[in-house]
């Protein structure tokens, strides 16, 4: 054959082995639309500080602690550092690599006359050497595997990224829910507190109706009884408070007893409008999916890592040097020495082989779940969307709710003071009234909640340019 051929084979044999594995395609359509109504709202969510749109001063300051305080955070960015320092040394080999050498040595026979592997002898029993040298080695690329390693490690770190902002937007978003929580709880012991006094207020009634013989030791009990009740219901809405707290300062990444929280009332805080956007745009908003898609693109690259380890490598080696018996000649004798190998594995009882496979199947792996990733990341806006969708109608008509359990028990309390109706009545309304008024804080809080959960589920005002570096 001639070399000309031969040569024309080996470029077409090397560049049909070096081409890295394509990524299969994701093979998830979005939705033309959100299934809820609050789809309406087309409008792109490009606020990075998703949580100023809250207008809460408070909240503000809260976020600004929890991204330089907390410890999940800080472990995040600790990931990305390590795998900027994986990706380099992934780089390295696609470059040669040069040392510098230096050695002297002292050589002398103590006794006897010597033998073949010493230097010294009975002649001259003593004896100084000096040397220096520069190598470099390079294994040439044929396949790509160490581009595809570099192009591997180079992903990953963009998944690291990824990840830390992942982190970042639930930590955000767990530090806002809380706060909503904590000030939702104190709404609720406030209000506690209000019923127990406007209860005490009805038993001392009961207490003088009872004393003067117009109310039966039945409604006496009866009062007491509630009184009890919810004296027994702000203990537990003060743990509950308390607990709340706890878990804002952990997520702040401090102790309880430094918390400090302003004077911001739960009916201050309010929700803004959120745009949804199209299901298409979801893609690029999520850093979950960014990270997911960006460990699928590593995977692919790992399989062209694989086959070209089952392929022949070869080594080029180049060094120059100079040597002397005395150190001041150490440059008088400089020389080089060139050299190549060549080395193909032959048998390794199929290890090269199901290394292929297993970067194969990972690769497989991480499809699927890059699949689900944006399948969640769908469920995760229709929930919120959905949310507040019910919540907003629940809400409307438990205002109304709310009105009508206040003027019922205001006419029942007057009715009974003057004798014209049973206690019964005061009782059945003040339950009604307290039930409302719980209601709809809590009501007010999942609304919030929901409000901060589409900001989670919609990546939070994070792009996909905002994650590349």
């Amino acid at each position: 054959m001639k070399p000309s051929l031969s040569l024309m084979i080996l470029s077409l044999l090397l560049g049909a082995c070096s081409h890295s594995t394509p990524m299969p395609p994701p093979g998830v359509a979005a939705p033309a639309s959100w299934q809820s109504a609050h789809s309406l709202h087309h409008l792109q969510v490009s606020q990075q500080q998703w949580w100023k749109q809250f207008a809460s001063p408070e909240l503000d300051r809260l976020i600004s602690q929890a991204q330089v305080g907390s410890y999940d955070l800080a472990a995040a960015m600790a990931r990305v550092r390590q795998a900027r320092s994986t990706a380099v040394i992934a780089g390295a080999p696609l470059l040669p690599q040069v040392q510098f050498g230096a050695d002297a040595s002292h050589e002398k026979l103590l006794r006897g006359h010597g033998y073949s592997q010493l230097d010294a002898n009975d002649d001259n029993k003593a004896l100084d050497s000096f040397g220096t040298r520069l190598n470099a080695s390079y294994e040439v690329d044929f396949w790509g595997g160490k581009a595809a390693a570099h192009d591997s490690a180079l992903q990953s770190l963009k998944a690291s990224e990824f990840d830390r902002d992942t982190v970042e937007l639930t930590l955000l978003s767990g530090v806002a829910s809380n706060y909503v929580q904590t000030l939702a709880l104190d709404e609720q012991v406030r209000i506690a507190r209000l019923n127990l006094a406007n209860a005490q207020r009805v038993l001392h009634v009961v207490q003088t109706r009872h004393d003067a013989g117009s109310a039966t030791a039945l409604e006496l009990a009866q009062q007491k009884s509630l009184v009890a009740s919810q004296q027994r219901y702000i203990p537990l809405l003060e743990q509950q408070a308390t607990e709340a707290r706890i878990t804002l300062a952990v997520l702040l990444g401090q102790p309880v007893q430094s918390l400090t929280l302003g004077d911001t009332l739960f009916s201050q805080l309010h929700w803004p409008t959120i745009g949804s956007g199209l299901p298409s745009q979801l893609l690029s908003r999520r850093p979950d999916i960014a990270s997911a898609e960006a460990r699928l693109v590593a995977a692919s690259a790992d399989i062209t890592v694989a086959r070209a380890a089952m392929l022949p490598n070869l080594t080029l080696s180049a060094s120059i040097g100079s040597g002397a018996d005395h150190f001041s000649d150490i440059l008088r004798s400089p020389f080089y020495n060139l050299g190549a190998g060549l080395a193909a594995p032959i048998f390794n009882n199929g290890r090269l082989s199901a290394e292929r496979d297993r970067a194969t199947a990972r690769q497989q792996e991480l499809l699927q779940s890059y699949r689900g990733s944006i399948i969640n990341a769908f469920a995760d806006v229709e929930k919120a969307l959905n949310s507040i969708s019910g919540l907003d109608r629940q809400r409307q008509w438990q205002d109304e709710e709310l009105k009508q359990a206040q003027l019922a028990f205001d006419i029942a309390q007057h009715r009974y003071s003057v004798g014209a109706d049973m206690l019964l009545t005061v009782l059945q309304t003040q339950r009604t009234l307290y039930q409302a008024q719980d209601l709809h804080v809590q009501l007010r809080m999942a609304r919030l909640q929901a409000s901060i959960a589409l900001y989670k589920a919609l990546g939070g005002g994070w792009l996909a340019s905002a994650g590349d570096s």
